[in-house]
């Protein structure tokens, strides 16, 4: 298993972790199989989604937020709620594809490390699966 470090940047972020995937495929000379990625903290979560548009990003944090406000009918004493309930939402993990040493996405889309209740300095799993 190898592990990423993520830096998020606010309460709510999510950071294009795409790139850090692909060099890690690379460097460990990985070609065909599988990666299953995993966030092992329970205030952070992953997606694929469209990485082009920005706004993309924007319109999951925000609507996410209205979805699950930061304050609300929630008993949990560290007060990040909405944090658990939002990583429960989108889930702490992902598989995807790797074929000839690359990642396999669409052309649009990238891997996002959600950030609920940041910023922090947080880790990714990963754990390559060969074919």
């Amino acid at each position: 298993m190898e592990a990423l470090q993520i830096r998020t940047t606010a309460r709510q972020d999510m950071v294009n972790v795409t790139r850090e995937v692909q060099r890690l495929v690379e460097a460990r000379g990985w070609t065909d199989g599988a990666l299953v990625l995993f966030c092992p903290h329970t205030t952070g979560a992953l997606t694929i989604n469209e990485a082009a548009d920005p706004d993309v990003v924007r319109d999951i944090k925000a609507n996410l937020a209205a979805l699950v406000p930061e304050r609300g009918d929630y008993r949990h004493a560290e007060g990040n709620s909405d944090a658990h309930i939002k990583t429960s939402l989108v889930g702490p993990s992902l598989t995807v594809i790797v074929e000839d040493g690359r990642v396999q996405l669409g052309t649009w889309q990238g891997i996002f490390f959600c950030e609920y209740d940041g910023p922090r300095a947080r880790k990714l799993w990963v754990k390559w699966l060969s074919a």
